[in-house]
């Protein structure tokens, strides 16, 4: 495939100093070789509810593109290599074929109110204390081991990450009949004027376009603009710490030197901001409620699962807060000790940091109250907020729901260099995974 730094001289280089995203030939399925578009797309990789949302995915379709991001064996190399062999094997029947051309492409997911629209690239790869690409979770070595694995025996970024950006307001003379010109918006705005190259709409609901953006003038466009930004990562922390790892484990310039995102302005597109739950695999609801005596209030609340979200979102608005649950009855958490928090919130972090609910999660009570460790047996992260409730109520163990903190606060902790801890947001719309992907073989 094209190395996106020089396989394309037509697209200038970016003037900035910020954001470089370069065009590159999509990997993309073959549209008469496969059932339907939606049968083989996925959420992204930790999102999938393991085992039943796998099991419902691959079930879907023999060529869904869960078998490539989470490929099932008895081993992590057995593993890697499976779904190495299963991407030749598609290319090499024609289930997967790269674009003639490289380019970038615009993306659209929208769901009744809900639009958002963003470009799909290749971005350079900058580490965090450079200021172009801004973290705002923690990462866990092994799950960034693991994804580095599969991206190693692929050759390919096989799902884009989800970054944000905030574009400047325009002067009115600057404006055009779009609303924009001269900027990575304008391109978004003129695309979709186009027939797209597919579009599809998944069983969440959500319908999925997808265009091409070949013309070298709309791909320079793009990337001067984008030049003079900063991102956001919102979705793909592990990812983005993965690109990190590969980039140095190749001589540049080498396609290494870049991974697949979409960027969204979310100054045009605000995202969703949700909550990623925790579920506690062996400890009982009673036993998690029993150790906060004299620590937290604790209060039973009446359900439906709406209801005491409800009553958790108030709660929320005052302090700390958090709902569990487990046996069917919801348990509201709130009101903690002012003690017991300064003796185990670190004090070295700004005060948006030490307030917030996930901190407070993990340092006062997954650290110190329930001494859990943070391990795949021990914590399940889980985006559904009804899924969480429903494993928890099967297995015997409790479902630990947080309310979302807001999207300025992440942003602004981003800024100062201050990590949350991991998990802590879910933005969306996510990107659905097998629309397009990005091969690194040269």
């Amino acid at each position: 495939m094209d190395d996106p730094g020089t396989a394309d001289d037509r697209a200038q280089e970016p003037a900035g100093q910020g954001l470089d995203l370069a065009p590159f030939r999509g990997v993309r399925y073959v549209p008469e070789r496969v059932g339907s578009l939606s049968a083989v797309t996925s959420p992204p990789y930790d999102v999938v509810v393991r085992p039943d949302g796998l099991q419902h995915l691959e079930s879907a379709d023999p060529y869904n593109i869960v078998r490539l991001i989470l490929p099932q064996a008895t081993s992590p190399a057995a593993r890697t290599e499976q779904a190495a062999d299963t991407l030749d094997r598609w290319l090499s029947d024609g289930i997967l074929a790269a674009d003639a051309e490289p380019g970038l492409y615009v993306y659209e997911q929208s769901q009744g109110d809900t639009l958002q629209r963003g470009v799909i690239g290749a971005l350079r790869l900058s580490e965090a204390g450079e200021g172009v690409v801004l973290p705002h979770e923690d990462v866990m070595a092994p799950v960034v081991a693991d994804r580095a694995a599969l991206m190693r025996a692929t050759a390919a970024n096989l799902e884009p990450l989800l970054l944000t950006y905030r574009s400047e307001p325009e002067s009115p003379e600057a404006v055009d009949a779009h609303g924009t010109t001269g900027t990575a918006a304008a391109v978004i705005e003129r695309t979709v004027l186009r027939a797209p190259l597919l579009a599809t709409t998944t069983e969440d609901g959500f319908h999925h376009r997808l265009w091409a953006v070949p013309d070298p003038a709309e791909v320079a466009e793009i990337r001067k603009d984008l030049s003079r930004h900063q991102a956001l990562i919102a979705d793909g922390h592990h990812r983005w710490a993965t690109y990190l790892r590969l980039r140095t484990e190749h001589r540049s310039p080498s396609p290494w030197d870049y991974g697949l995102v979409l960027l969204v302005d979310t100054a045009r597109y605000p995202l969703r901001v949700r909550a990623i739950h925790r579920l506690l695999h062996r400890l009982p609801v009673r036993a998690a409620v029993k150790a906060l005596d004299g620590l937290f209030r604790v209060r039973t609340v009446e359900g439906p699962l709406t209801r005491a979200l409800e009553q958790l979102g108030e709660a929320a608005a005052e302090g700390n807060a958090f709902l569990l649950t487990g046996g069917g009855v919801f348990h509201l958490v709130d009101r903690p000790s002012p003690d017991l928090l300064a003796r185990t919130v670190p004090a070295d972090r700004p005060r948006a940091w030490r307030t917030l609910d996930a901190t407070v999660l993990h340092s006062t009570l997954l650290d110190h109250v329930w001494r859990i460790p943070d391990a795949p047996d021990q914590i399940a992260y889980i985006h559904d907020t009804a899924a969480t409730v429903a494993k928890a109520e099967r297995d015997g163990g409790t479902a630990v729901l947080i309310h979302p903190v807001r999207e300025e606060v992440v942003r602004d902790l981003a800024r100062q260099g201050v990590t949350m801890p991991r998990k802590s947001t879910s933005f969306g719309p996510k990107p659905a995974t097998g629309l397009v992907l990005r091969s690194l073989d040269t």
